[in-house]
């Protein structure tokens, strides 16, 4: 169980699914190479570039997940955590972008790779069909993934100020405060879900968990289409 989880919570039940996939992705070499600081600046290039698309089409799906919450709100939290991306992540993208060659319109003309296009159709095509439980559960490892990634490299630093900078957006408090607020609406969803919907739910958590592996993997291959 991770400690953010409550013992006997379903985040909790949540969390003990995706143990050894969270355990692989600290292990990775993209990881690793951001706190070492031997990360290739075209790898991270080509990590921004796609986290920004990824990022686009999570906000939507944040948005969906707001308008199927079954209080104001839930429906008033993401509402703002889907203009909170825009405002804060892609913010810091846009920061980073000069610093490694690249603009606007040149990320704009950067094709999706086929893990950002999976990922992404996975997580669109679950909160518009799947249920409230499903959504939230399909768009949480991406907050708490990157909550408990960050708490984990923010006690490594980084020699490098642009990933320290990616480390410290995603290590500071202001984050797992956001993260906290989707932990407890998590909790409270729980108890009420039956065994078939509990079971779905679960599974679309730990298939989103994967692909926050395969993300990272494939920004350090620098994945492109091959054909």
């Amino acid at each position: 169980m991770h400690p953010d989880a409550k013992p006997q919570s379903w985040s909790a039940r949540l969390w003990d699914a995706i143990e050894p996939t969270f355990s692989a992705i600290l292990a990775h070499p993209f990881l690793t190479g951001l706190t070492d600081g031997s990360l290739d600046d075209g790898a991270f290039a080509h990590y921004v570039a796609q986290d920004v698309h990824y990022l686009r089409d999570y906000a939507r799906a944040l948005a969906i997940v707001a308008a199927k919450a079954p209080t104001l709100a839930g429906t008033a939290m993401f509402s703002r955590h889907a203009a909170e991306v825009f405002d804060v992540e892609l913010g810091l993208h846009s920061e980073l972008l000069p610093e490694l060659g690249l603009d606007v319109e040149a990320l704009n003309a950067t094709p999706v790779t086929p893990t950002t296009r999976a990922y992404t159709s996975y997580l669109l095509a679950t909160v518009y069909s799947g249920t409230f439980a499903e959504g939230l559960a399909a768009v949480l490892p991406c907050y708490w993934i990157y909550a408990r990634v960050g708490a984990a490299l923010v006690q490594r630093g980084s020699p490098d100020r642009r990933y320290q900078r990616w480390i410290d957006s995603y290590g500071g408090e202001d984050f797992a405060a956001t993260v906290a607020e989707v932990l407890d609406l998590t909790d409270r969803l729980g108890p009420t879900l039956g065994g078939a919907d509990e079971a779905a739910a679960r599974t679309h958590f730990v298939v989103t968990s994967k692909y926050e592996w395969m993300f990272f993997d494939a920004a350090h291959r620098r994945e492109q289409w091959p054909i």
